[in-house]
């Protein structure tokens, strides 16, 4: 609908009756005790999308009454609502006209997540498999829940988590990754993207303006760090973790690290490595960011435990279960040394003001029954068994090929011959045969690297969320294509 053109006093004439009626015809067909909301809502929807443009004046109350066969004061009421909210407005003696505040909304929402990059197979590291998520079990735990929750659950939670949660992750942690979990210090966050704001939060407060990040390692610590104003410094790797000369001399007193499994490189940090650290921490009054992203996932022995264990006042610890459950529950948790724990707990108040209190009680009777230790398990299981079928394929299909790292996580470098290379063009022909692969450097801050670097073929293999089959598939089909 459209204003018609403009009467003898230079407005416009109001929205004649049988278009008004047409508009609001449904409204006016519903049942007596709704047709009063009916009518607001065909009136706003009509000004949201347009229908009804900035400027447009309305019939009188007393004629769109007559015509849609329904009380004055229904209509009456409908305008004097609208116009309260801003989308109409009116004047003594003057009519009622479709206000300019309101704007057409958009048709659709658009969905922003991440994908795998649209190939048909992708390898695309730190994706679980999803089809795995213990729906029956999850339900279970849920109906239990809502049953016996007190009402006073449901109000705001302490911000660190429900103690109940708290008090079950503490001895899960002690007793899986041999941490040392106090739960006044333990806060339940929204996976350890949130765990990792706070932290670069507090510490900007602090007067920490540069942190340092394992090169290569994972983009996402870059934006989160710096969008609260803490800028991120590259520290090489050497065999046993972190190389501690670059690190000495960078001159930050907070990095972040991945100890129990590097990402993506693959590695484990060697105990005379991990002692270092601590070391180093103490002598420049700084903290390490432990970012235990897979550690229960370790297949050739048991998993080597947290370094928050040696010394928790040097050490924040933080994980979550997106590779162990599904990352679209944003269910995280934090331990930190006793000197941060007032600040950080202050910082997620204000942030939002707890995590959602039905979720983390679920997630408690999920843990106490037992429930989370048999879905480690069964990833575990799973996710071996997907490791050694992706080792063997790629023994089969490129002949001298080398998967480095410790068995562990849901990732695994690959070192292909380098007459594969260079990678460029590899990465182009597997991209053409409709396959998702990601190149080591691309994890990395440098240039590029050597000469030598760049013709190799040095690959970061996701494999959890792919079947036997289809890893067996998938690598025969990338062999053709290169």
């Amino acid at each position: 609908m459209v204003p018609v053109p403009n009467g003898p006093d230079g407005r416009p004439d109001p929205v004649d009756a049988s278009a008004a009626w047409e508009l609001l015809l449904p409204a006016a067909a519903a049942p007596a005790r709704s047709r009063g909301r009916a009518l607001q809502a065909a009136l706003r929807d009509a000004v949201r999308s347009g229908r009804l443009a900035p400027g447009t004046r309305l019939p009188s109350s007393r004629d769109l009454a007559a015509d849609l066969k329904v009380s004055r004061g229904l209509v009456t009421e409908a305008y004097e609502q609208l116009t309260a909210e801003g989308y109409l407005r009116s004047g003594r003696g003057a009519g009622t006209w479709v206000g300019d505040a309101a704007r057409a909304a958009r048709p659709r929402a658009r969905d922003l997540a991440p994908r795998s990059g649209g190939g048909r197979t992708g390898f695309v590291p730190g994706t679980p498999d999803l089809s795995l998520f213990p729906r029956s079990a999850w339900a279970a735990a849920q109906r239990s829940v809502l049953a016996e929750l007190p009402h006073e659950a449901l109000g705001y939670p302490d911000p660190r988590g429900l103690p109940r949660l708290r008090t079950a992750l503490a001895e899960l942690l002690t007793r899986r990754r041999g941490v040392v979990a106090d739960p006044e210090r333990l806060l339940v966050v929204s996976g350890v993207a949130q765990a990792s704001a706070l932290l670069a939060s507090v510490l900007h407060t602090r007067g920490v303006r540069t942190a340092g990040v394992e090169d290569p390692g994972s983009p996402q610590h870059d934006d989160l760090y710096a969008s609260a104003g803490v800028r991120t410094v590259p520290l090489p790797l050497d065999d046993e973790g972190l190389a501690l000369g670059p690190l000495h001399d960078s001159g930050v007193r907070a990095v972040v690290t991945t100890p129990a499994h590097q990402f993506p490189t693959g590695i484990a940090y060697s105990a005379r490595r991990r002692a270092a650290l601590l070391d180093w921490a103490r002598s420049v009054d700084g903290i390490l960011l432990e970012d235990d992203y897979d550690g229960d996932f370790r297949y050739d022995r048991a998993p080597v435990g947290a370094l928050q264990g040696l010394d928790p006042e040097r050490v924040a610890y933080t994980g979550s279960v997106s590779k162990s459950l599904a990352p679209g529950l944003r269910l995280g948790w934090l331990l930190v040394p006793e000197w941060l724990a007032d600040d950080v707990v202050e910082r997620k108040r204000t942030t939002d003001l707890g995590h959602p209190a039905l979720d983390q009680a679920l997630f408690a009777h999920f843990v106490e029954r037992g429930e989370y230790d048999r879905q480690l398990r069964l990833c575990q299981r799973a996710y071996r068994e997907r490791r050694d079928v992706l080792v063997a394929a790629l023994e089969e299909h490129f002949p001298g090929s080398r998967v480095s790292g410790i068995a562990a996580g849901l990732h695994a470098i690959a070192t292909l011959p380098e007459r594969y290379g260079p990678e460029k063009h590899f990465l182009a022909r597997a991209a053409d045969a409709g396959i998702a692969v990601r190149a080591l450097a691309e994890y990395g801050h440098g240039a590029g690297g050597d000469e030598a670097a760049r013709r190799a073929v040095r690959l970061v293999l996701g494999y959890a969320h792919l079947t036997p089959g289809r890893i067996r598939a998938a690598v025969e089909s990338l062999a053709r294509a290169v």
